[in-house]
Protein backbone atom coordinates (compact mmCIF):
# COMPACT_ATOMS: atom_id res chain seq x y z
CA UNK A 1 0.00 0.00 0.00
CA UNK A 2 2.87 2.30 0.78
CA UNK A 3 4.07 1.49 -2.63
CA UNK A 4 1.07 3.66 -4.10
CA UNK A 5 2.36 7.16 -5.18
CA UNK A 6 0.49 10.24 -4.50
CA UNK A 7 0.29 13.51 -6.03
CA UNK A 8 0.11 16.85 -4.31
CA UNK A 9 -2.24 17.74 -6.56
CA UNK A 10 -4.48 14.86 -5.26
CA UNK A 11 -3.67 15.73 -1.78
CA UNK A 12 -5.11 18.94 -2.01
CA UNK A 13 -8.23 17.50 -3.50
CA UNK A 14 -8.52 15.39 -0.48
CA UNK A 15 -8.21 18.56 1.94
CA UNK A 16 -10.39 20.14 0.24
CA UNK A 17 -13.17 17.38 0.73
CA UNK A 18 -12.24 14.33 1.19
CA UNK A 19 -15.99 13.05 -1.25
CA UNK A 20 -15.06 15.39 -4.28
CA UNK A 21 -11.50 13.67 -4.30
CA UNK A 22 -13.32 10.40 -4.49
CA UNK A 23 -15.56 11.42 -7.17
CA UNK A 24 -12.56 12.57 -9.44
CA UNK A 25 -10.05 9.84 -8.98
CA UNK A 26 -12.29 6.64 -7.60
CA UNK A 27 -15.95 7.73 -9.91
CA UNK A 28 -13.39 9.89 -12.80
CA UNK A 29 -15.89 12.55 -12.61
CA UNK A 30 -14.49 16.28 -13.46
CA UNK A 31 -16.69 19.95 -13.03
CA UNK A 32 -15.56 23.07 -13.23
CA UNK A 33 -16.86 26.78 -12.18
CA UNK A 34 -15.62 30.01 -12.14
CA UNK A 35 -13.34 29.60 -8.89
CA UNK A 36 -11.84 26.82 -10.81
CA UNK A 37 -11.72 28.45 -13.66
CA UNK A 38 -9.61 31.40 -12.03
CA UNK A 39 -7.33 29.90 -10.31
CA UNK A 40 -6.73 27.94 -13.62
CA UNK A 41 -5.80 30.73 -15.74
CA UNK A 42 -3.66 31.98 -12.13
CA UNK A 43 -1.57 29.01 -12.08
CA UNK A 44 -1.34 28.62 -16.12
CA UNK A 45 0.50 32.37 -16.21
CA UNK A 46 2.28 31.49 -13.32
CA UNK A 47 3.92 28.52 -14.87
CA UNK A 48 4.66 29.89 -18.06
CA UNK A 49 8.21 29.62 -18.52
CA UNK A 50 8.69 33.17 -19.93
CA UNK A 51 8.60 34.03 -16.09
CA UNK A 52 11.37 32.23 -14.97
CA UNK A 53 14.82 34.53 -14.61
CA UNK A 54 18.43 35.26 -13.73
CA UNK A 55 19.94 38.13 -11.99
CA UNK A 56 23.32 38.42 -9.82
CA UNK A 57 20.87 38.13 -6.54
CA UNK A 58 18.14 35.76 -7.12
CA UNK A 59 16.83 33.02 -10.13
CA UNK A 60 13.39 31.91 -10.23
CA UNK A 61 12.51 28.94 -11.44
CA UNK A 62 8.81 28.36 -12.34
CA UNK A 63 7.14 24.56 -12.69
CA UNK A 64 9.85 22.58 -11.00
CA UNK A 65 8.95 18.82 -10.84
CA UNK A 66 9.53 17.53 -7.45
CA UNK A 67 9.19 14.28 -5.61
CA UNK A 68 9.98 11.91 -2.29
CA UNK A 69 10.38 8.69 -2.73
CA UNK A 70 10.23 7.27 0.47
CA UNK A 71 7.05 9.18 1.38
CA UNK A 72 5.48 8.13 -2.50
CA UNK A 73 4.82 11.66 -2.76
CA UNK A 74 5.21 13.84 -6.21
CA UNK A 75 4.36 17.20 -7.50
CA UNK A 76 4.90 20.65 -9.42
CA UNK A 77 5.58 23.82 -7.38
CA UNK A 78 4.33 26.91 -8.81
CA UNK A 79 7.70 28.72 -8.36
CA UNK A 80 10.79 28.60 -6.24
CA UNK A 81 13.16 31.35 -5.64
CA UNK A 82 16.97 31.06 -5.05
CA UNK A 83 18.33 33.80 -3.35
CA UNK A 84 22.38 34.78 -2.52
CA UNK A 85 22.25 33.77 1.42
CA UNK A 86 25.79 33.00 3.40
CA UNK A 87 24.17 30.07 5.22
CA UNK A 88 22.07 28.84 1.99
CA UNK A 89 23.62 25.86 -0.05
CA UNK A 90 25.49 25.54 -3.92
CA UNK A 91 22.83 24.63 -6.82
CA UNK A 92 24.51 24.76 -10.19
CA UNK A 93 24.08 27.93 -12.43
CA UNK A 94 23.72 29.54 -9.18
CA UNK A 95 26.62 31.56 -8.84
CA UNK A 96 27.69 31.65 -4.07
CA UNK A 97 25.33 30.10 -1.98
CA UNK A 98 21.79 30.45 -1.91
CA UNK A 99 18.20 30.25 -0.10
CA UNK A 100 15.47 28.06 -1.65
CA UNK A 101 11.64 29.62 -1.02
CA UNK A 102 8.89 27.90 -2.32
CA UNK A 103 6.33 30.25 -3.55
CA UNK A 104 2.92 28.56 -4.14
CA UNK A 105 0.21 31.00 -5.91
CA UNK A 106 -3.51 31.22 -4.69
CA UNK A 107 -6.52 33.44 -5.90
CA UNK A 108 -7.56 34.83 -3.00
CA UNK A 109 -6.48 35.37 0.34
CA UNK A 110 -8.81 33.80 3.34
CA UNK A 111 -10.99 35.74 5.52
CA UNK A 112 -10.14 36.61 9.04
CA UNK A 113 -7.05 34.34 9.38
CA UNK A 114 -3.51 35.06 7.84
CA UNK A 115 -3.81 32.10 5.52
CA UNK A 116 -5.21 28.19 5.48
CA UNK A 117 -4.18 25.44 6.90
CA UNK A 118 -5.05 23.49 4.13
CA UNK A 119 -2.69 25.40 2.26
CA UNK A 120 0.42 25.56 4.23
CA UNK A 121 0.25 21.66 4.43
CA UNK A 122 0.32 21.24 0.88
CA UNK A 123 3.32 23.64 0.84
CA UNK A 124 4.50 21.81 3.56
CA UNK A 125 4.68 18.88 1.65
CA UNK A 126 6.12 20.66 -1.47
CA UNK A 127 8.62 21.44 1.29
CA UNK A 128 9.25 17.72 1.86
CA UNK A 129 10.17 17.03 -1.86
CA UNK A 130 12.54 19.99 -2.54
CA UNK A 131 14.52 19.39 0.61
CA UNK A 132 14.98 15.93 -0.44
CA UNK A 133 16.09 16.74 -4.07
CA UNK A 134 18.42 19.53 -2.97
CA UNK A 135 19.29 18.38 0.66
CA UNK A 136 18.36 22.06 2.49
CA UNK A 137 16.02 23.36 4.49
CA UNK A 138 13.34 25.22 2.37
CA UNK A 139 11.27 28.33 3.02
CA UNK A 140 7.63 28.42 1.80
CA UNK A 141 5.46 31.62 0.99
CA UNK A 142 1.40 32.26 -0.10
CA UNK A 143 1.02 34.63 -2.98
CA UNK A 144 -2.39 36.16 -2.98
CA UNK A 145 -3.26 37.26 -6.22
CA UNK A 146 -6.08 39.32 -4.95
CA UNK A 147 -4.21 41.42 -2.64
CA UNK A 148 -1.11 41.29 -4.64
CA UNK A 149 0.85 39.78 -1.36
CA UNK A 150 3.19 37.54 -0.11
CA UNK A 151 2.44 35.39 3.21
CA UNK A 152 5.52 33.85 5.42
CA UNK A 153 4.37 30.20 6.88
CA UNK A 154 5.70 28.55 9.96
CA UNK A 155 6.85 25.20 8.00
CA UNK A 156 9.54 24.55 10.48
CA UNK A 157 7.94 25.27 13.57
CA UNK A 158 5.18 23.36 12.99
CA UNK A 159 6.73 20.59 11.34
CA UNK A 160 5.57 17.91 13.96
CA UNK A 161 2.20 18.90 13.24
CA UNK A 162 2.47 19.19 9.61
CA UNK A 163 3.97 15.63 9.47
CA UNK A 164 1.67 13.59 11.18
CA UNK A 165 -1.03 14.69 9.47
CA UNK A 166 0.24 14.50 6.27
CA UNK A 167 1.24 11.02 6.79
CA UNK A 168 -2.16 10.55 8.47
CA UNK A 169 -4.16 11.76 4.76
CA UNK A 170 -1.74 9.89 2.78
CA UNK A 171 -2.38 6.78 4.67
CA UNK A 172 -6.31 7.58 4.43
CA UNK A 173 -5.54 8.06 0.24
CA UNK A 174 -3.93 5.47 -0.30
CA UNK A 175 -6.37 3.17 1.46
CA UNK A 176 -9.76 4.37 -0.20
CA UNK A 177 -7.97 3.74 -3.26
CA UNK A 178 -7.08 -0.19 -2.98
CA UNK A 179 -10.48 -0.41 -1.91
CA UNK A 180 -12.01 1.60 -4.70
CA UNK A 181 -14.70 3.68 -2.35
CA UNK A 182 -15.50 6.93 -2.32
CA UNK A 183 -15.45 8.63 1.18
CA UNK A 184 -18.57 9.93 2.82
CA UNK A 185 -19.22 13.24 2.67
CA UNK A 186 -17.93 14.99 5.67
CA UNK A 187 -20.23 16.51 8.38
CA UNK A 188 -20.33 20.52 7.73
CA UNK A 189 -18.68 20.37 4.73
CA UNK A 190 -19.02 23.75 3.20
CA UNK A 191 -20.36 23.19 -0.32
CA UNK A 192 -21.78 25.82 -1.46
CA UNK A 193 -18.64 27.09 -3.87
CA UNK A 194 -17.31 23.77 -5.00
CA UNK A 195 -17.62 22.50 -8.46
CA UNK A 196 -19.45 19.57 -7.72
CA UNK A 197 -22.71 21.27 -6.32
CA UNK A 198 -24.82 19.93 -8.89
CA UNK A 199 -23.09 16.99 -9.36
CA UNK A 200 -22.69 15.93 -5.39
CA UNK A 201 -25.42 17.15 -3.79
CA UNK A 202 -28.44 16.14 -5.60
CA UNK A 203 -27.72 12.26 -4.93
CA UNK A 204 -27.22 13.40 -1.33
CA UNK A 205 -30.45 14.86 -1.25
CA UNK A 206 -32.53 12.45 -3.06
CA UNK A 207 -30.61 9.67 -0.47
CA UNK A 208 -31.57 11.79 2.32
CA UNK A 209 -35.24 12.21 0.79
CA UNK A 210 -35.75 8.37 0.18
CA UNK A 211 -34.28 8.15 3.89
CA UNK A 212 -36.89 10.35 5.58
CA UNK A 213 -39.51 8.86 3.42
CA UNK A 214 -38.45 5.53 4.39
CA UNK A 215 -38.50 6.57 8.12
CA UNK A 216 -42.33 7.84 7.74
CA UNK A 217 -43.70 4.48 6.23
CA UNK A 218 -42.07 2.71 9.58
CA UNK A 219 -43.36 4.64 11.95
CA UNK A 220 -45.95 3.27 13.88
Amino acid sequence: MDDLSISIRNLQHYMYCPHRWGLINIDCSWAENVYVTKGNLLHKRVHDPGRAYLSRQKRVMTSVPVYHDELGLYGVTDCIELTQSSNGITVEGFKGPCQLTIVEYKPRAPKNKAFNEDDALQVYAQKLCVDNIFHCSSEGVLYYADQKRRQPLPLEENSAIYQERLEAILKDIRRWTLEGKIPPIPPKQKCRGCSFNDVCLPKTKRREHFKAVLEKINTP
